[in-house]
């Protein structure tokens, strides 16, 4: 009896449907709410899929999509530019450093276009331009990034001696190099845009080779210096004498008009003189040959008139 009347003084908790229905819908609402929205980097775009076929690509910010997964977004760095070592794995923290860093010479060693062996090291940096092409395209990205750089490097070391490769081609195998693969990648629909290519370090082999090739750029340095040198000279000598010759040509210039106006001057003069002689030439004679000899006269101390039929001279001065 007690225990059949301690039951029936216990409170009886029951849920209803209702409750239930309620709860799973409110579930539901959030599991849609959380599965609605997304976020994309400022670095970066998303392509989203539609039971994983391509719908859209997004910018950055707050997105929405079908829940449920119906829909699906893979976010993909679009602004940051990725890089890519070749003949080494560097240690550091940026990744590119030679500092410590991992040889892997199946990718740096090459052979020249005067068949000899060289030491290549670089890096490849990139962006992804198009992210569905990048996500879809090809399927091992990196691999085949790799394949394609060293194939193009193959070629343009290859077709260039290695004294040339070493000094004054690498800014224009760089350049070969970018080109060449953003053509190939453009082909492949990869997705991506290349950078830049940078030849990090070219080394000819370890031995008498390398003893040569570090006397060569010696040589090399020791000309470029000679050359530096003599457009030092050049510059400094060659300005002073176009001043020289400037400064010459124009005294000359200058004594040539002072010439030329004096013979004119004296042209008019003697053309005045020519017209008054023309009009009386007995008084015009006289009187330039009294003029003359004022002039003679008037520059000498001592005028001494010589007869030649007496044997003394006659001092016109003493002569009053």
């Amino acid at each position: 009896m007690d225990n059949q009347e301690t039951d029936r003084r216990r409170p009886s908790f029951t849920i209803s449907p209702k409750a239930v229905v309620i709860a799973v819908l409110v579930v539901i609402l959030l599991f849609a709410v959380f599965t609605s929205f997304f976020s994309v980097d400022q670095t970066e775009n998303a392509v989203v899929l539609r039971f994983g076929e391509y719908q859209r690509t997004t910018g950055p910010g707050l997105q929405m999509k079908i829940p449920f997964g119906i829909e699906k977004n893979i976010n993909v760095e679009t602004q940051i530019v990725k890089t890519l070592t070749f003949g080494y794995r560097a240690t550091d923290p940026t990744g590119t450093s030679l500092t410590n860093a991992r040889v892997n010479q199946d990718e740096s060693m090459m052979l020249t276009g005067d068949l000899n062996i060289v030491d290549v090291e670089w890096i490849v940096q990139y962006r992804i331009s198009d992210p569905r092409a990048y996500l879809f395209s090809v399927k091992d990205k990196e691999t085949t990034i790799r394949d394609i750089s060293q194939s193009v490097m193959n070629q343009l070391v290859g077709d260039l001696p290695i004294l040339a490769v070493m000094t004054d081609q690498r800014t224009q195998i760089e350049y070969d190099a970018a080109e060449a693969m953003q053509v190939i990648f453009d082909r492949y629909g990869f997705g991506i845009d290349i950078v830049a290519v940078k030849l990090q370090n070219i080394m000819p082999p370890e031995g008498e080779v390398q003893d040569a090739f570090e006397d060569v750029n010696k040589a090399i340095q020791d000309m470029n210096s000679y050359i530096n040198e003599g457009r030092q000279y050049y510059n400094q000598e060659i300005p002073a004498a176009r001043g020289e010759a400037e400064k010459i040509i124009s005294e000359a210039e200058g004594y040539a008009s002072e010439r030329i106006n004096r013979a004119v001057g004296d042209t008019a003069r003697f053309r005045e003189m020519l017209s008054e002689y023309s009009r009386d030439k007995e008084t015009t004679a006289g009187r330039l040959y009294i003029e003359t000899m004022e002039d003679v006269l008037s520059d000498a101390d001592t005028v001494t008139l010589i007869d030649s039929n007496v044997e003394n001279f006659l001092p016109v001065r003493s002569i009053r």
